[in-house]
């Protein structure tokens, strides 16, 4: 792997090929699992303003989103190379084998970035001022396995931004409904993240790495997931009674209670042989259908798409 030597080459634009290697780098299919509720919340704040669906800014939305996704994994991927080479799980990414250099990583989130915060300017002055404090738990978070024990909090608070963000791009003004929906997600997220990171308890611990998992075992981390999930529901039903929302919103929510239950039915302490099944699978469908029911709701109380 070269290393970067001047700041031209560092930025230098990549060819179609390493574009490709980049995209698989940051997982850019994995935007599933925050965008739809980035949408409840951008939704759910022009139904309350005037019940229109208002378009170009739903559009800019969705590239400051991806963007800033882009930019966190891309950051997260150049941070922890060095761990990930050292696992055996993660020894094939991208940074490890070479597949993407280092210098392309650091021109694709830089790339990323100015489009997060040239979206943030296109939304309101107040999405523009927050845009830098968005991004600050974005890179904490890989650091954060190295000085604390609960990384995932972190990862949980990056998380958070999302909605809140959307939320504020439509209003232009602070919302406590929106928070409650961005501690939902986070809290959400943080806690299938401790499942995870139940797959690297051997390497972790080897390595030094801290986590959950290493800390206090599995079945800590399991049970944590437990309790995490139980506060994501009891936070949705929040934002619901906030927002005022209708029964469709409701059934949305008892679909995803159920699909918690059974996310935790097949990964238990001492078996996390379907862990990715919960992981990927099950967390993609949690975000699709609440969001399927949200929008339904919104639509049955007289959202207007024109």
């Amino acid at each position: 792997m070269r290393a970067v030597s001047t700041t031209a080459d560092l930025f230098e634009a990549p060819p179609p090929n390493k574009i490709r290697a980049f995209l698989r780098l940051v997982m850019i299919e994995h935007s599933v699992f925050a965008l739809p509720f980035a949408y409840i919340a951008t939704l759910t704040a022009m139904f309350l303003a005037d019940k229109r669906v208002h378009w170009g800014q739903l559009l800019i939305v969705t590239v400051a989103m991806v963007s800033m996704r882009t930019f966190a994994m891309a950051a997260n991927r150049i941070i922890d190379r060095e761990i990930d080479a050292r696992n055996p799980r993660t020894a094939g990414r991208e940074l490890v084998t070479g597949a993407v250099s280092v210098r392309t990583a650091y021109t694709g989130s830089a790339v990323a970035l100015l489009v997060f915060l040239g979206a943030a300017a296109l939304l309101n002055p107040l999405c523009l001022w927050l845009a830098p404090v968005a991004v600050v738990p974005m890179v904490v978070y890989p650091y954060g396995k190295r000085f604390t024990d609960f990384p995932q909090a972190i990862l949980g608070l990056a998380q958070a931004v999302g909605p809140i963000g959307a939320w504020l791009a439509v209003t232009g003004s602070w919302s406590w409904e929106a928070v409650v929906l961005g501690l939902a997600v986070g809290v959400w997220i943080g806690g299938f993240d401790l499942i995870y990171a139940c797959q690297d308890i051997e390497t972790d611990r080897a390595e030094g790495v801290r986590s959950v998992p290493a800390r206090f075992g599995q079945a800590g981390a399991l049970y944590g997931a437990r309790g995490c999930h139980l506060v994501t529901s009891a936070l949705l039903g929040w934002y619901g009674v906030l927002t005022h929302a209708g029964p469709a919103f409701f059934v949305g929510l008892a679909v995803v209670v159920v699909a918690f239950l059974y996310e935790h039915s097949i990964v238990r302490p001492g078996d996390i042989s379907r862990l990715n099944r919960a992981f990927f699978t099950i967390n993609g469908f949690v975000g699709i259908s609440l969001f399927g029911f949200a929008l339904l709701d919104l639509i049955l109380r007289g959202l207007h798409f024109s």
